[in-house]
């Protein structure tokens, strides 16, 4: 009877140990509910998308996520949130501009509506220049050395502008190039007094730094108002719901990207205007939390 109580208790004794490795092995690894957070977002070069962009990306860090970004052209982000590749994207421009690359993926994700109402896209000159509508354009082509400055090809504001130029019969090429390029191209121009038509829209910093205005567009080749909406891609409620909780509260003004916008413009990294903004805007920021 002893020996077999002795075995016993080395049996349990056994069982007690191996517990208490696994234990201690499982130790390793946080609790799932524990477990390293993680969100991604896509977003287009575009000094505005930028802006909305790195403000959500931040907010998302203080709220203990990882977050990476997706850069990429505006026909390639779209198919992304449609395949799932990332969570979400802020920088939907609707009903007009981003019109057909929403109408792919529409039955693929979830639109959340808008987070910043007022938008527009058009061609933009300096307000100096002595014409105010597209249909004008014509007659002073040389001054405009018969080109509109674009950005990057594929963006809806460039496809707006295809259709603008064949609908009014302009004699004018429409030259790629980026965001940037055309700001700069702009300024340049700007500083010399000489004419040029860029592709434009709003919110963007320059509408603050220089005195602009939008050519008239009595064929309504570049719609109306727009919305900036924030899409999502399916199961991301049930899977992250407090980064899709956070998505579907973001909302702000052309004032808020306006300044963070501006914040960039005068040297200040993405990440650093976009800290900077939160901590000047906590009251709002607060609203969009879970």
């Amino acid at each position: 009877m002893k020996q077999k109580r002795s075995w016993k208790v080395v049996a349990l004794l056994t069982a007690l140990t191996l517990m208490s490795a696994a234990v201690v092995g499982c130790g390793d690894q946080p609790p799932a509910n524990e477990q390293a957070k993680e969100a991604s977002l896509g977003y287009v070069e575009w000094d505005c998308a930028i802006a909305s962009t790195y403000v959500v990306k931040n907010v998302l860090e203080e709220m203990g996520y990882e977050v990476t970004l997706n850069s990429l052209d505006a026909g390639i982000m779209w198919q992304g949130i449609g395949e799932g590749q990332f969570d979400g994207l802020v920088t939907a421009w609707l009903p007009h501009t981003h019109a057909d690359y929403y109408a792919a993926v529409q039955d693929k994700v979830e639109n959340l509506g808008a987070n910043l109402e007022g938008a527009r896209i058009g061609l933009v000159v300096p307000s100096y220049v002595t014409i105010d509508s597209i249909a004008e354009m014509n007659e002073y082509k040389d001054k405009f050395d018969g080109k509109i400055v674009g950005i990057e090809p594929g963006a809806g504001i460039m496809k707006a502008t295809e259709q603008a130029i064949e609908g009014y019969g302009l004699e004018f090429e429409l030259q790629d190039s980026s965001s940037f390029a055309m700001a700069a191209a702009l300024k340049a121009a700007i500083d010399q007094e000489e004419w040029i038509v860029v592709t434009g829209w709003t919110p963007h910093w320059k509408f603050a730094k220089f005195d602009l205005k939008y050519l008239e567009d009595p064929e309504v080749y570049f719609g109306g108002e727009e919305h900036i909406a924030t899409i999502v891609r399916q199961g991301l409620q049930a899977e992250k719901p407090e980064v899709y909780s956070l998505l579907d509260n973001f909302s702000w003004t052309a004032a808020d990207i306006g300044a963070v916008m501006g914040l960039i413009e005068d040297g200040l990294s993405p990440d650093e205007a976009a800290e900077q903004w939160i901590a000047e805007n906590r009251s709002l920021v607060d609203t969009w939390l879970p």
